[in-house]
């Protein structure tokens, strides 16, 4: 009876105890978040492999100490724990410290008798960012990590949060059809940026829906001006949208950087002139009459891109080098000089290369609008439109196909932005919309969210600083990267852009990632330097027009002074490059390692400013190919390359061949050429030992064709 009473008792009192507060398990924070590091030893050791949940991946540093590698998490987060596994390179000296903001540390947790393998260290604080800041290796080698992991409490304390949206800063002039003095604010733009090759200046003109009469828009360097209706027809200019180069003494072929989009033009003459080069995109255009190309005086031009785009009359040709034109609708086409190539174009001229030079495709097999801004009501959005396979014709008859995001899923971004807030935004999960300007990268950029829209307006350009790489993409689908220049910074890069890290595998051929008008420069606005500008590990990658250019003109400018080996470099399987322009890179300016690659049109010139044969010799081979399929690829196809030498310096330096690849049944080439500018050097053959030599052609400026390889 006691016994009884005395359980019952302890069961009543029991129940007045209160439970223990259950612990929330820890959750792992670093994971895909951006990471920086003090130095990465090579391309195949990048910082971000110590934060892709990927054990057989690494970050590893210079071998020199101290080097650090930071994580930043967002918002400021209660940690708990922090795992290091360490590859053979281990730290025996180092710190784990934490920071609200990036510059001021605490210390968290330190060693200097640490022995490898893997270090689980309890911690406690609240930080935003958590660095290893590595003081002692414990080998000859650099710091390396296969994975850096911090735990902590899941949310945030948060800190202040970045807003969306907002006004579009002092470099965008925006204009409705009651705009007084609208030629008045074009003519003042056009004056400072005519002749602005390389300078500071950045524009941005935004025509909002109506009729706008009477205008010449004539468009100067790292000028933009587009409509902001849904459609081209939304907007209308009575007059023209004009590039001449007056300037330049009637030579067009450095009318560079600029671009038109999204209006319908009236030509006062019935005729409008686009007389541009590289990076000068003509976009989601309709043109009420023809479309002249060339400059005034037909003098040489160098372009040139056209995509989406409608005119209603005949596009003259005439003095254009080379033109592509994708997925338009034309009136017709009047002539070829060496390389005109067309894909899904209504009203192209059918192939007849190599007499007139036109190559053309039906469709062009996938394909992706780039993304624009546009004013639903008074609403700024941005439109991303859908993909499309074997596309013809423009994308916007009847409702456009596609999916808008408010602005404010947007971090406007505007000069004097660092790249900490830039990332901080990305982890916050907004787009990145850039207004014109310039940006200074003192670390990387972190694409890391599937579906994220990076949109330049304005030539938007971004300079990396201490030789980090400017942008890095993660292996996920449908990033958008879009309308913005990297310039290379005074101190080499390994690499400028990367989309997607090493050993990527995943399959985002239902939603893409896609790179449009998205242009690299080395030198010309000053020394600049990068090992390789562009690598593509991720699969199914679209490349719509890109330039990149190692400058031959310029400030900063000599063979070692702008040193960059590589131009593009792709590892990823099932990318397509249409529109493709890379120029004068020291060895390959593009290499291709994925399989079932495709390239639709690819402009080249090799480096003016090779000093001499040895400068380029490739082992056995003199020169280093302009476009090189490498030998383990099976599937590979290109239309419409070309690959020209002028070697002033030198001018009897010989280049084995522009072209090089693999001799197998799925590799193959339709409407190669090779030409000798002026006899200025020459090529022995077109691919590989296949194709003419031009030295018969001497100093016509004749080029050597091939039709079709093998």
């Amino acid at each position: 009876m006691v016994a009884a009473m005395a359980t019952a008792l302890a069961a009543t009192l029991l129940a007045f105890v209160p439970a223990a507060k259950a612990e929330a398990a820890p959750v792992l924070l670093s994971q895909g978040k951006p990471v920086t590091a003090s130095s990465e030893e090579n391309y195949g050791t990048p910082a971000t492999a110590a934060v892709d949940g990927n054990a057989n991946t690494r970050w590893s540093s210079a071998a020199s100490d101290p080097q650090w590698i930071r994580v930043d998490l967002g918002a400021t987060t209660r940690l708990s724990q922090v795992v290091l596994d360490w590859e053979t390179a281990y730290g025996k000296g180092y710190r784990i410290e934490l920071s609200t903001n990036g510059s001021t540390w605490s210390t968290a947790y330190q060693t200097t008798t640490g022995d490898g393998g893997t270090d689980t260290l309890d911690i406690s604080g609240e930080a935003r960012y958590v660095r290893v800041y590595g003081t002692a290796r414990g080998t000859g080698y650099g710091f390396s990590l296969w994975e850096f992991k911090v735990y902590g409490e899941s949310g945030g304390t948060g800190g202040p949060q970045l807003p969306g949206g907002g006004d579009l800063g002092p470099n965008v002039h925006v204009f409705d059809p009651s705009t007084p003095n609208i030629q008045a604010k074009l003519d003042e733009v056009f004056d400072e940026q005519e002749a602005s090759h390389f300078g500071n200046g950045r524009h941005q003109f935004l025509f909002k829906p109506g009729t706008y009469n009477n205008l010449n828009a004539e468009i100067g360097f790292y000028t933009s001006i587009s409509g902001l209706g849904l459609k081209p027809d939304d907007t209308t200019i009575n007059g023209d949208v004009t590039v001449d180069a007056g300037w330049f003494n009637g030579n067009a072929t450095q009318n560079f950087w600029r671009s038109a989009e999204n209006l319908a033009i009236n030509p006062v003459s019935g005729t409008n002139r686009w007389a541009v080069s590289q990076a000068a995109s003509f976009r989601r255009m309709h043109v009420k009459g023809g479309l002249n190309l060339a400059p005034n005086g037909y003098g040489w031009a160098s372009g040139g891109y056209i995509a989406d785009s409608k005119i209603d009359g005949q596009v003259g040709n005439y003095s254009q080098q080379q033109w592509y034109t994708r997925e338009s609708s034309i009136g017709g086409w009047s002539n070829s000089v060496w390389n005109q190539t067309f894909s899904g174009v209504e009203g192209a001229p059918a192939t007849s290369f190599p007499e007139p030079r036109y190559t053309t495709l039906q469709t062009t097999p996938i394909s992706r609008e780039k993304p624009f801004l546009y004013l639903d009501g008074n609403t700024y959005k941005v439109f991303v439109p859908a993909k499309r396979t074997d596309a013809r014709g423009v994308s916007w008859n009847g409702t456009p196909q596609g999916t808008s995001i408010d602005l404010n899923q947007f971090y406007v971004v505007k000069p004097g932005a660092t790249a900490a807030t830039i990332n901080q935004a990305l982890a916050q999960g907004l787009n990145l919309l850039f207004t014109p300007g310039i940006y200074h990268v003192d670390q990387t950029i972190n694409v890391n969210r599937a579906d994220t829209v990076v949109l330049g307006l304005g030539l938007a350009t971004i300079i990396p600083d201490n030789g980090v790489t400017a942008m890095k993409v993660a292996d996920v689908d449908g990033v958008k990267l879009a309308g913005f220049l990297i310039d290379a910074g005074t101190v080499n890069s390994p690499t400028l852009l990367e989309l997607g890290p090493q050993n990527s595998s995943a399959d985002h051929s239902a939603n893409p990632t896609s790179i449009q008008d998205v242009y690299v420069r080395i030198g010309g606005a000053g020394a600049g330097k990068a090992t390789t500008s562009i690598v593509v590990n991720s699969d199914d990658v679209i490349i719509d027009h890109t330039w990149v250019w190692r400058a031959d003109h310029g400030e900063g400018v000599g063979w070692e002074t702008n040193r960059a080996d590589y131009g593009v470099r792709v590892y990823g399987d099932d990318v397509l490059a249409t529109g493709l322009f890379v120029e004068h890179f020291n060895k390959y300016d593009v290499e291709w390692y994925g399989e079932r690659g495709r390239t639709i049109f690819y402009q080249n010139e090799k480096a003016y400013d090779a000093p001499n044969q040895a400068a380029i010799q490739n082992g056995d081979t003199k020169g280093f190919a302009a476009y090189r399929v490498d030998d383990s690829v099976d599937v590979h196809e290109g239309w419409g390359m070309g690959s020209y030498c002028n070697y002033n310096v030198d001018p009897t330096i010989r280049q084995d061949h522009g072209f090089k690849a693999p001799v197998k049944p799925g590799v193959k080439f339709h409407s190669l050429l090779v030409v000798s500018l002026g006899g200025m050097g020459h090529y022995n053959h077109v691919i590989n030992n296949t194709g003419a030599s031009t030295v018969p052609a001497g100093t016509s400026t004749v080029p050597s064709t091939l039709v079709s390889f093998p």
